[in-house]
């Protein structure tokens, strides 16, 4: 019998060092965030471009980028400046000085449905009969394939291979033939399908527009006489500015000298807010449509503490969003909340790790854990999500050798099942540790006491009682039909 289990356990350690051997990282990602201002009094809006981008950095670190227009100057002429890396990084005190304009959008880019060159960085800017067309997109169309073969059948070239710009090649041609820039966006919204939150330049009007699902958040803010458009309230916040509210699935808002129009034409009543905006991908001080995340991360702590309660003397949160949800536990099952992990927060996106050893060096590095909090204790240890299983695996680990007796883990998220489509990289399911395994079995692998996810029955109770969500990760149930390719 101990054979067999020896045995047993040594295929699950192969397991899981193949996934280290063959995959970079173990976190999930959201490809972007969206930010655009107008001033309608004709200042300068790159401050506020570039603070507000600053608060989305979370949502993309790969590249970024801001364009900018001048409506009091030559009609359709835009500068951008964009490129690999961080905010900090790529914009200078020089390169922003020669950015001036009263209207203008950027984007934060993790690299997700197109590759990572610096050709796929955003906003992008297109020239055409009309004018110029600037435009920055979270989110992942499912139809990308027959859109972009109907524009290349008719003559288009593509300088990308984003499904961005084909949205704004679909927004061009549906200028020419539109009264209007707005006309033309919402003609090429029923196009469209999968997720996308869209900020839009135009040489005289600022545009956005979010899918009639409301997969991935926009919100409209104003600073004096200046309108922002945002994927966060937190951005909004960062620029001094006030929430004025979300944007509506399937809304499009436009913004001119005039002040902001709306148009509901494609608004329907069936909405599939990304789930995972709520339990890992937003800042926590962020509300979207009304639903503070903080307030949701504290509920499935909560739950979690409800449906998986455990004998422990501290209860620690992975940041950062392990945090909140470890403070709902605590406070739902009565231990002590402790603080257990230093971060490094300047571990940027140019860490590489050539060999498994530095793969496992790098959680090190990014975390250290204080042993005074968990030294000779049980401790109850609450992470947003497990995807391969290989950073868990590392954290439980460097928690036992701290001296901890007893690691219980708790998982403020279902399993991943299923991948993604809309915008966020889960991978495909041989590829998730939750796949081909039972509860139990990832127990082992990741070294745990025990281990308990959050009841995919639960999640509405996260949100307050809220519905219109996805969660086809978890569950499979995909709200627009996947896409002939795979993923």
């Amino acid at each position: 019998m101990n054979c067999i289990r020896i045995k047993h356990w040594n295929e699950r350690k192969m397991t899981i060092m193949n996934m280290e051997n063959n995959y970079m990282t173990d976190e999930i990602h959201e490809e972007c965030g969206v930010f655009g201002a107008y001033s309608l009094d004709g200042k300068d809006v790159v401050p506020v471009l570039y603070y507000g981008l600053f608060a989305l950095q979370h949502r993309g670190q790969e590249s970024c980028g801001i364009s900018v227009s001048d409506t009091q100057g030559p009609k359709g002429k835009v500068k951008s400046c964009k490129g690999k890396g961080l905010i900090s990084e790529v914009f200078t005190e020089e390169n922003l000085e020669n950015l001036k304009g009263n209207i203008g959008i950027g984007h934060v880019r993790y690299p997700g449905a197109g590759e990572s060159g610096i050709e796929n960085t955003q906003p992008l800017v297109l020239n055409y009969i009309k004018g110029t067309l600037s435009i920055a997109h979270n989110g992942n169309l499912v139809n990308t394939s027959q859109l972009r073969e109907e524009l290349e059948y008719t003559g288009a070239i593509f300088q990308t291979t984003t499904d961005s710009e084909v949205i704004a090649y679909h927004i061009a041609r549906e200028r020419l033939t539109s009264a209007t820039a707005e006309e033309a966006v919402i003609r090429a919204m029923k196009k469209l399908v999968g997720a996308y939150s869209l900020v839009i330049m135009s040489p005289r009007k600022l545009i956005g527009a979010r899918d009639p699902y409301g997969f991935h958040p926009l919100c409209i803010g104003k600073k004096g006489n200046t309108y922002i458009l945002a994927s966060e309230t937190a951005a909004l916040n960062a620029a001094d500015a006030e929430f004025i509210r979300d944007v509506l699935p399937g809304e499009v808002v436009m913004i001119d000298e005039k002040g902001i129009h709306s148009d509901t034409s494609l608004c329907t009543k069936k909405t599939a807010r990304c789930i995972f905006e709520y339990i890992y991908f937003a800042r926590p001080d962020t509300k979207i449509d009304g639903i503070s995340v903080y307030n949701s991360r504290i509920m499935a702590g909560r739950i979690l503490a409800q449906t998986h309660p455990v004998e422990a003397d501290v209860v620690v949160g992975v940041p950062d969003s392990g945090n909140a949800a470890a403070l709902g536990y605590a406070l739902e099952s009565g231990i002590p909340f402790g603080m257990a992990f230093v971060k490094n927060s300047y571990v940027g996106r140019t860490f590489i790790k050539p060999k498994q050893s530095a793969r496992a060096s790098s959680v090190r590095i990014k975390l250290n854990i204080l042993s005074e909090v968990v030294e000779g204790k049980r401790v109850v240890m609450i992470d947003d999500s497990i995807v391969r299983g290989t950073t868990c695996a590392n954290i439980v680990r460097m928690l036992k050798k701290a001296g901890a007796t007893k690691v219980h883990v708790r998982i403020s998220s279902p399993p991943f099942l299923y991948p993604c489509y809309y915008g966020t990289d889960v991978p495909t399911g041989d590829q998730l540790i939750a796949y081909n395994n039972t509860v139990e079995q990832i127990r082992e692998m990741i070294g745990a006491d025990s281990l308990g996810y959050l009841a995919v029955e639960r999640l509405s109770d996260m949100l307050g009682g809220e519905k219109g969500f996805c969660d086809a990760c978890f569950t499979g149930n995909y709200p627009v039909k996947p896409p002939r390719e795979e993923k």
